[in-house]
């Protein structure tokens, strides 16, 4: 079983009970642990512990009144919603690198806050990935879990995590958030959905809280409509027109965009594209020198290996590498990358056609020369991907010119879902 439907049996068990783009030629290997330390912790979450079966819909709708909910934070002025704002697709609704959090809303984060939309199918995360809708004799390495790291396997993993972060919710632990939710406004809401003892020992009130989070943002009308212009294309409903194809023959053209290798572009045995293989890249952006975190020089965010995420910190190998994000509705963002140092997707596609043809557009110089690679540590720099678009050396042709680039980014924007269009 591989670890993808590994979990979706397991999110729809548990719910129904109760109502690469760089492959990494290793040999494959047999099933490592993973997979089953994933599937034991479905399992535990999901037990049957309600003195009353929730159903979905009760589930959905408590969610949803949770996500929008300052009383989450300790400051009683964040809520979900504040980085994660349906009109930008569930994504910041501002251009700041990362956003403001902690007790007093002034904490700045160390990485930008990413869209929820299309996450619906992230696999828990695995170190050796096998597609076997693709050629399963490749470990593709690294891929899966929420988070640019991927440290948490599921939706109510990924939950508790602003929920307790110092940048962010700032709560001393999940038990405070749900004593508060036990003397606030959906406290009655909640005994009618999990019964009246569902607060009676702090185990059961926390899986209800998180469990209700996720099963809202398992909702497809919210999280995964499919509904935008290339999903009509896809479903032979409309034709794109004469830029958008160009765009989209360039996005998939591996001496091009060469885009697809990371975001395929493509109906697969999974279903519609997600515009994510959920692996893990280092593609070496440059410094965001906005962040209070970077004024320490020795101060680097490496991602896979730390220092957010603590059990991969011997894995020099994964230094530098951050997940694959979904590129759907992503023409509504207003900072690009882990550390949003880019606030516009222009230069986003000039940076990968550039890189390496012009590094002095965008690293600083030390000592009189440019300095590549300026967030990574030297000894890393040999993890950065040289695939195209990237590639060339200062001063040659990059693979993709500027009327190349504006095909490219309006064919992304036949990615924004129709709900999130402006009439």
């Amino acid at each position: 079983m591989s670890h993808r439907r590994a979990r979706i049996l397991f999110a729809t068990v548990g719910v129904v009970a109760m109502g690469s783009c760089r492959a990494k030629p290793t040999a494959p290997i047999a099933a490592t642990s993973d997979a089953s330390t994933s599937v034991a912790a479905a399992k535990s979450f999901y037990a049957d512990r309600f003195s009353r079966k929730p159903t979905v819909s009760a589930m959905t709708e408590l969610g949803r009144r949770l996500f929008f909910d300052p009383a989450l934070s300790a400051s009683g002025a964040m809520a979900c919603a504040t980085c994660h704002d349906p009109a930008f697709a569930y994504g910041p609704p501002n251009d700041r690198s990362t956003q403001l959090g902690g007790v007093d809303g002034k904490s700045v984060g160390l990485r930008a806050a990413p869209a929820l939309r299309y996450l619906q199918t992230v696999p828990p995360f695995a170190e050796h990935h096998f597609d076997e809708g693709v050629d399963e004799s490749i470990d593709r390495g690294p891929t899966g879990g929420h988070g640019w790291d991927g440290r948490a396997d599921t939706t109510h993993d990924q939950a508790r995590l602003p929920l307790t972060s110092k940048f962010e919710m700032a709560n001393v632990d999940v038990d405070s958030v749900v004593a508060r939710v036990a003397r606030g406004a959906l406290a009655a809401r909640f005994r009618a959905v999990f019964g009246d003892d569902v607060f009676a020992d702090p185990v059961r009130g926390s899986t209800a809280l998180l469990l209700c989070l996720e099963v809202f943002q398992q909702s497809p009308k919210d999280f995964y409509p499919y509904r935008s212009r290339y999903d009509a294309y896809l479903r032979k409903q409309l034709e794109l027109d004469p830029a958008e194809l160009r765009g989209l023959a360039l996005f998939n053209s591996p001496t091009k965009g060469n885009c697809a290798s990371c975001h395929p572009s493509q109906i697969t045995h999974d279903g519609f594209p997600n515009f994510t293989d959920f692996g893990f890249n280092a593609i070496g952006v440059p410094r965001n020198r906005a962040l209070p975190a970077n004024a320490d020089p020795a101060f680097h965010d490496l991602g896979l290996c730390g220092p957010i995420r603590t059990d991969l910190g011997t894995h020099q190998d994964y230094c530098g590498e951050f997940r694959v994000p979904s590129l759907r509705n992503v023409t509504l963002r207003r900072s690009f990358f882990h550390n949003g140092v880019f606030h516009r997707l222009e230069q986003v596609l000039e940076f990968y056609a550039e890189r390496d043809t012009d590094p002095a557009k965008w690293y600083a110089k030390v000592d009189g020369r440019v300095a590549p690679f300026d967030d990574l540590p030297a000894a890393f720099h040999k993890n950065v991907n040289r695939e195209g678009p990237f590639g060339g050396k200062p001063g040659t042709k990059p693979a993709l010119g500027k009327s190349e680039m504006r095909d490219i980014i309006a064919f992304l924007a036949t990615l924004t879902d129709a709900d999130l269009t402006k009439k």
